[in-house]
């Protein structure tokens, strides 16, 4: 039996909007391709995956970055494709839910009927790129309400045990989790992607995103509000096409300073590059697409390139006896 816990490489504790602290064993460990029936008859094109960062299979929970958590407005990469396919892509990106239908993951009484689901809009932004890797000019912007689930029940404390993961994680029958990860999918139609470009995750929470919504009647309720225990996944490595301009590197919008790599310095409030501390925590996306990409002379590589909690404060990490301090919520 084992617990997984999401930090960034090297990474000891992890800041998020309220001080709940969480110690747990320090082990860092770490949706789908679309043909129609009879797709000639249907007229319609085989999609090839030309950009691939989610896990096969996609496991019980990944590394994710909470927005409410960390005052994320978007987080997101820049993806160099792979193969010659860049008609009407698919995007899609793997999330976590810690969302709890009664009780809450932190208080460790989460109570949820199997099959349990909650309603949110996400918008997914693909973005040309800049010469110096800066965000460029918008491809395309869509915005679609997904049913998400909310994460299982808490384990009655047989198997999630602190020596395998705080009380209050759920079993998957080998794993402890806090979070649950599953897919949502975009179809991009009529657009023709170049071959490398930014993606970018943004939706709002309570408190945070591009339009905050508020305190409503969820807010005052033992579990919260579902989107604010909503979570971007991650992943370290590519499997297909690579992560740019390195694998060390996010797009990345937070309202606090401390959040970025560079501690703000280029910036904060806006979506921009935010090098050199990702190690290991790429934002999970998947890419497929048919056809031929048109005339194209944008193409350029820099070269190719945990489980449960929110990405940290780089030059904030400690660790206290081989166990990680994090922080949530």
């Amino acid at each position: 039996m084992r617990y997984i816990s999401s930090i960034r490489a090297g990474a000891a504790s992890i800041k998020t909007k309220t001080a709940v602290t969480l110690t747990i064993l320090g082990v860092a460990v770490i949706g789908l391709g679309s043909v129609g029936l009879f797709p000639a008859l249907a007229g319609a094109a085989q999609q090839n995956t030309i950009y691939n960062n989610i896990p096969n299979p996609t496991p019980g929970n990944v590394p994710s970055v909470g927005y409410e958590a960390t005052q994320t407005s978007e987080f997101g990469g820049q993806v160099d494709l792979d193969g010659t396919q860049r008609k009407d892509p698919k995007v899609t990106v793997l999330m976590s839910s810690w969302a709890c239908k009664s009780g809450s993951w932190n208080l460790k009484n989460c109570i949820t009927n199997p099959g349990s689901t909650f309603t949110h809009p996400v918008t997914i932004k693909v973005y040309n790129v800049n010469p110096d890797d800066s965000v460029g000019s918008l491809i395309k912007s869509d915005t679609q309400t997904f049913t998400m689930p909310y994460r299982p029940t808490a384990d009655d404390g047989t198997n999630c045990k602190d020596a395998n993961g705080p009380t209050g994680a759920w079993w998957d029958g080998t794993t402890c989790y806090s979070g649950k990860a599953f897919t949502i999918s975009f179809n991009l139609n009529g657009v023709t992607l170049p071959d490398n470009v930014i993606i970018g995750v943004a939706y709002n929470t309570s408190h945070y995103g591009y339009s905050p919504i508020g305190n409503t009647a969820c807010n005052a309720t033992p579990q919260g509000c579902a989107y604010d225990s909503l979570n971007v996944g991650t992943n370290p490595t590519p499997s297909v096409g690579s992560a740019e301009p390195t694998i060390n590197d996010a797009y990345y919008n937070s309202s606090t300073a401390s959040n970025y790599c560079d501690a703000g310095v280029g910036g904060v409030g806006t979506f921009r590059l935010d090098s050199d501390c990702w190690t290991d925590y790429l934002p999970a996306f998947k890419v497929e697409a048919s056809g031929n990409q048109s005339n194209n002379n944008d193409h350029h590589h820099h070269g190719h390139q945990n489980n449960n909690y929110h990405k940290g404060d780089k030059d904030r990490h400690h660790k206290n006896n081989g166990y990680y301090n994090l922080w949530r919520r």
